[in-house]
């Protein structure tokens, strides 16, 4: 057993491992720290914290490349489980709206309304909670990128606020929950 000095973790990975993040040719991600940013169409500004939702895990970035090709202009969207809330940037900055982003965690909530601020959209709706604010709303596009269980346990709160014809993405799925 080694004993190590207490540190800001968090603060470590910001600096050291959180590098930029291409995503396609069209989006970039970074943080507010980094100096060599290459141009991009959408340049998104996440200063992550403490809060998943960087691009770099694949489930994000995998919505994020879905995102980049959907039309989104004039519908609404809810980001379900938005970290950093950098789905719901992404989205206003391709037109969706109204934009709705929720999180039942409160460093993601609190990260997300730095960010959309950062960004400069503050027309997002940002929430703390869970699928039991979903009741009586409708959305033209659901984007969920959480992990298997919640999204098994709140796919019917997300059918049920889903508009006809409505697209539903879910993410944060993997290989061996197939089965």
């Amino acid at each position: 057993i080694t004993e190590i000095e207490s540190k800001n973790w968090n603060e470590e990975w910001e600096k050291h491992y959180f590098s930029p993040i291409v995503i396609g040719d069209d989006c970039v991600i970074h943080s507010s720290f980094h100096t060599d940013v290459p141009k991009a169409k959408y340049d998104i500004l996440i200063d992550p914290k403490m809060s998943f939702g960087t691009g770099h895990h694949e489930t994000t970035s995998l919505i994020i490349g879905e995102l980049i090709k959907m039309e989104v202009a004039g519908k609404s969207l809810l980001d379900m489980g938005c970290g950093t809330g950098v789905l719901a940037i992404l989205a206003a900055m391709k037109g969706a709206q109204p934009i709705t982003a929720i999180d039942i965690d409160e460093w993601a909530y609190d990260n997300t309304v730095e960010n959309i601020r950062l960004n400069g959209y503050p027309d997002i709706e940002i929430a703390k909670g869970g699928a039991e604010l979903l009741s009586g709303r409708r959305f033209d596009i659901i984007l969920a990128n959480i992990n298997r269980n919640i999204l098994l346990n709140d796919m019917k709160h997300y059918a049920a606020c889903l508009s006809s014809g409505g697209l539903l993405l879910m993410s944060g799925f993997y290989k061996t929950d197939m089965p």
